[in-house]
């Protein structure tokens, strides 16, 4: 059996990527980091699931794709997307389910709504 982390995270951007593994792990939860949807979709296999998907669409590749091929693999409740000014709008991203933080927005808000899933996660059990 392989550990699975508590998040895994999608960033193309290793200095938004960075800071965010860090403060995620500060706060107690084991993190996966990657720059690549090909790395994260390897980390997402049937039974084992992270609590959270973290995805941040700046600078993402083809990041429609990822979106739709990520609600077939995680659940949305459990997709937290960092929105890109120009990019996809937040209504569409909202209608299938997807946690959706709007740029500008802090790692310690990211940091938040991470805390907050595994909250509810924890009052189901």
């Amino acid at each position: 059996m392989t550990d699975v982390p508590d998040v895994i995270l999608l960033s193309a951007d290793r200095l938004v990527r960075a800071p965010l593994r860090a403060q995620l792990i500060e706060d107690g939860f084991e993190v996966m980091a990657t720059d690549t949807w090909p790395t994260m979709r390897r980390h997402l296999r049937p039974g084992e699931k992270p609590l959270l998907a973290i995805v941040d669409l700046h600078d993402l590749p083809d990041a429609q794709q990822v979106l739709r091929d990520l609600r077939v693999l995680m659940k949305p409740d459990r997709v937290l997307v960092l929105t890109v000014l120009g990019g996809l709008p937040p209504e569409d991203l909202e209608r299938p389910g997807y946690i959706v933080l709007r740029r500008p927005v802090s790692i310690g808000d990211i940091v938040k709504a991470a805390r907050s899933l595994r909250e509810r996660d924890n009052a189901r059990s």
